[in-house]
Parts: C-alpha cells; structure tokens; sequence
C-alpha cells in the first residue's frame, strides 16, 4: 500500500522527468489529501514545466489542435488553433475523472506518450511538433469496476492510491524524501527487473522498462552517473509492486535443508564468505515489492470469478459520440467543432446578409460569419436498463411473493423483447442483495428469479437505498434507469439492522424522497392482497406510479414502465 512518505517521492520523480516516466495514476477521491499531493508536484515542478489541467467535455480540435474555422471564416484565410497537449509540452497534464476517459480520448493520450508529438494544421499544412509531457490520471472510481483505461495507465510508471492516507498525515515534508541509499551498480539490473516482474505477474514488459527508467533517474537526482542497486530496488517498489497480480511465491523449505548446508564440504576460507552474501537481486526486488502491493490482493485475486461486474462509469465519450448520430432534428446556432455541421441551414442563415457584407472591388463570393453557423441536432434512444427491488421478506412470502414472481418474469420477457437490459435485487432480512447485474440475459433472469428464498423481515429502506445505488451506476454509464419496487410498503427493520415498524417507516420514507431527488423515475407495484395505505404513501414520497398487483396485470405494468421510460 501507498505510504505518504512514497507519494512524496512519486511527485517529485513526476516532477523531474515528465515524459520520461509517462505520468502518475492517482487513486483518490476529491478531497484534502489529493490537495495536498497536488500541492506537493506544484511546487516540485522547475521552471518552465507547465502543469495544465484538461477539461472533462474537451474536444480534439482543442486537444489536438487544427483549424480554428470561427477564426478562419472570420479572417478569410487559415488560422491554426494550438492544442492543449502542444501547450503542455515539457509539463504534466491533469485529467481529472480519469475512469470516465473515453476510448478514443485515452488512445489519444496514448498515442502521444508513445511518439512525443502532436500533429496540428499551420497555414492549410499539417505539421507535427513536439509534445513531450506527463500525464496525472486522477481516479475517483469506485471499486474495481471503475477504473482508468488499462492501456493508458500501462504507459504511466507510478501507480498510488491515497485512499487510505489520513490528512493529518498529508504535511509536505520540509527535507526533501531521500532518493536512495548509495551502493555499487548493479549488474544486470534490467534481467534481474524482469524476473521480479515475472514473480509478481507483471505480464507487460513496460513495467521493468518503467522501472530501470525511474531507478536512472534516482541516480541522477542524487548526483550519481549509474544507478546503484539500492535505486533499483527502490524503483522496483515505486514501480512493479503496485502492478503486481499475483502474490509472489516463497521458497520452498526443501531447497535450502539444513543437513546439506552441514555436510557439504567446503574445505577453503570462502566458505564462510558465501555463506553470508546477499540474496540475489531479484529476490530483494521482489521482497522491497511485497510493502507496495495492493491490499486485499490475494483475496481479491480468489473472489475475482465469483464477483458481480457492475456498469463501469465512463460512459461519457460514448453518449458523447452518440450526440451525433439517430434521428435528426432542426439545426441550432453553434460551434462546429461541439457538433456536425448543417451545410445547408449554415448558407440559409449567411444569404440575407451577403449585399451588406459585399466590399466593391472585391469577387462575389458568399461570406459567413462564425454567427452563422449552424450545427445539427439528433434524438438517440439511450438504453434502459429495468431494476426490479423485490420485497422478499415474510409478509410478502405469506402474501402474493410467487404471484410477484411470475409478474416480473412477464416484464422481463417485454423488457427482453426491447433489448433492454434488465437488474433484480432482493431484500429480506437486515439487507438487500443484488440478485442479477443489468444484463439482457433472460434465461440467466428466469434462473436468478426462480433461487429468489422468501423469509424475515423487511428492511424497506435497505432495498431503496440499494435500488437507488444501482440506478446512479447505471446513469453514469450512459443509460436510463427505471426502478421498479414490488412491496407491500410494510417495513419493520430499519436502516441500522433494528426491528422496529416506526423507525423502520420513516428511514423507508427518507429513502423514498432521496429517489425522488434523485430524479429515477420510480414504478411502485402493491403485492398486498389488498391496496396498503403505506405503500401508497411510499409511492408518493418517491413520486412514483402506484400499481396494485391486484388490477395490474403484465399488460399494464409493461405500459407502465414504457411509460416512464
């Protein structure tokens, strides 16, 4: 794990040698602590290294750079538009939301950190200039599911996570982080990098690559012409431990018997000298990693098949992409470079004002002004994504929990037919569990349906919260939620695990109007034998469609949902 003392380091190393080292993944969420590194690679940073901060909704003209066309069509001839990453050159560029980065984005990135260039429009020509800098990825994903791109933050040497790290620790030393300790160098550092890559499951060779350039850059910050072996075993920590994916494996007892070691003859003065000689290289390497690697690896690693894979967040740069595509509507005043051009509402636009934008002397030709210009507009049809919060505890087992069943298995099969995606959870008990991920997998829903136990109480507010969980993930991943909660409406375990029908009811209604806030559209189904006044009022607290399963049939409840949708 991550120690203040090694983000320190981390900044100042970024700091150095931008490029050379690709840039830092920081996983942290907004907070004083990230502020506080930041902070630190601020004032880390020499002259004449910029740091620039890249804007979530950037466009490539403005990443890239190219022809400014408001400009151009204002000046009458080219005019090239520099782009952030020429801007940066020499410095680190800040992608805040990095686990949002779209495919395209990401690539672009990646494609810059491998050829150090940019390719820009100068006077109608495209030329290539240089772009050499560093990139600061923040993550503020959460869990495993949201995380930066794997190809781009293969290219970045340092991963940290500051999670963990609490603020009264994050005081910028006043002394500088000592670089490494001095010893002789090291001889076949690079063989030895790879071999404790190889024990701690670092399939990409970029890792050892990125570790014999931080461990030269250790070197050069203290003074020293080679890098000795102690900055190649710190770079092996800074760098391979925290990409490591397995945990590395201990020697085995029986290589190193004691009885062999007595008996066998060494008869010359050497004996005693090998006897205490380090340990290999890689072997040191490999131990220095054990203090980097992630927390939790090995039991990561073991539930990593059985764990339900939620939406990733982003989604941006898809739904972004999509903006330009799906059933056009009228054109609107704006900036092409935000939008595809509408040619011909452009020169609609521009005609009226030809005669008085004409200069004598000049040729006749049509004139138009960055006002002018008009971008289309389109209508897409996001995918919905259904989350049915089933109540499973007593009361409703006693009540009509089979007929609920067989009601959702009807709205899965209409949801199917849509290609939507459909989620169901369950709570029963002290909790809610997520029975079936978003998926269009109708069989794999009939099966999560059919194991669906009933029993216990009803903890109301859990299955709301947990509903309404599900609904933002699925948001930020560029879909439309719809919850729909089949209940009885009477809650009796309350959001801290205690029985009790009066605190229960009104954790369930706070529950209810922080869905309503929220905006998820919201469909409540009674499954009591007969219309409940409590799940009516839920269903106003949520701001919700009420439905009693009694007079609601498939039919109905499909149109309902569509409805919402």
């Amino acid at each position: 794990m991550t120690t203040w003392a090694d983000a320190v380091l981390v900044a100042r190393l970024a700091a150095a040698d931008p490029h050379g080292i690709g840039g830092v993944v920081v996983r942290a969420g907004a907070g004083p602590v990230r502020d506080a590194w930041l902070a630190v690679l601020q004032n880390a940073r020499p002259a004449g290294r910029p740091i620039r901060r890249m804007p979530g909704s950037i466009t490539d003209a403005r990443l890239l750079g190219g022809l400014d066309l408001p400009a151009t069509l204002a000046a009458g001839r080219p005019v090239a538009e520099t782009g952030l990453l020429a801007e940066t050159d020499g410095g680190l560029l800040v992608v805040p939301m990095a686990e949002r980065l779209s495919p395209g984005l990401a690539a672009r990135l990646a494609a810059v950190l491998d050829d150090g260039t940019v390719r820009v429009e100068r006077d109608g020509v495209g030329q290539c200039r240089p772009a050499r800098l560093g990139v600061i990825l923040l993550d503020e994903g959460q869990g495993e599911d949201e995380r930066v791109p794997d190809a781009l933050a293969d290219r970045l040497a340092f991963h940290i996570d500051l999670t963990d790290i609490p603020w009264r620790d994050a005081v910028t030393p006043e002394e500088p982080s000592p670089v490494a300790e001095t010893g002789p160098p090291a001889e076949d550092a690079l063989a030895a990098l790879c071999q404790a890559a190889d024990a701690l499951g670092v399939v990409s060779l970029r890792g050892p690559l990125l570790a014999a350039r931080v461990a030269r850059l250790l070197a050069r910050l203290a003074g020293r012409d080679a890098p000795g072996e102690g900055d190649t075993v710190l770079a092996a920590r800074l760098v391979l431990g925290p990409r490591a994916t397995r945990m590395p494996a201990q020697a085995p007892e029986e290589e190193t018997p004691e009885p062999e070691t007595e008996t066998a003859p060494e008869p010359d003065s050497s004996a005693g000298q090998d006897a205490h000689d380090p340990a290999p290289l890689d072997e040191r390497m490999v131990e220095a990693a054990r203090s980097a690697l992630p927390p939790g690896l090995l039991a990561g690693l073991l539930a990593a098949g059985a764990r339900p894979r939620l939406p990733r967040a982003g989604k941006a740069g898809v739904a972004a992409a999509a903006r330009h595509a799906g059933r056009p509507l009228s054109a609107r005043a704006g900036d092409p470079r935000h939008g595809r051009l509408a040619l011909v509402e452009t020169l609609r636009a521009a005609v009226p004002w030809q005669r008085l934008r004409q200069r004598e002397g000049e040729p006749r030709r049509i004139r138009i002004r960055p006002e002018d210009l008009r971008i289309a507009r389109f209508v897409q049809r996001t995918q919905t994504t259904t989350i049915f919060a089933v109540d499973a505890s007593g009361s409703a087992a006693l009540e009509r929990l089979a007929e609920a069943k067989g009601a959702v298995e009807l709205l899965l099969a209409e949801a199917y037919t849509r290609r939507d995606r459909v989620a169901v959870l369950a709570f029963r008990g002290t909790r809610a569990d997520l029975i079936l991920p978003p998926t269009r997998a109708l069989a794999r829903a009939r099966r999560g349906l059919n194991a669906l136990p009933g029993g216990g109480g009803t903890p109301l507010a859990a299955g709301l919260d947990a509903a309404a969980e599900l609904a933002r993930t699925v948001h930020r991943g560029g879909g439309t939620p719809v919850v729909v909660v089949l209940t009885d409406g009477r809650a009796n375990v309350a959001r801290s695990g205690v029985a009790g029908r009066a605190q229960a009811g009104a954790d369930a209604l706070c529950a209810a109007t922080a869905l309503r806030t929220g905006g998820i559209r919201t469909i409540l189904i009674d499954t009591a034998a007969r219309p409940q006044d409590t799940a009516r009022r839920l269903a106003e607290a949520m701001g919700a469609r009420y439905l009693p399963l009694p007079y609601a049939d498939a039919g109905a409840m499909s149109a309902a949902i569509r409805a919402a949708t």
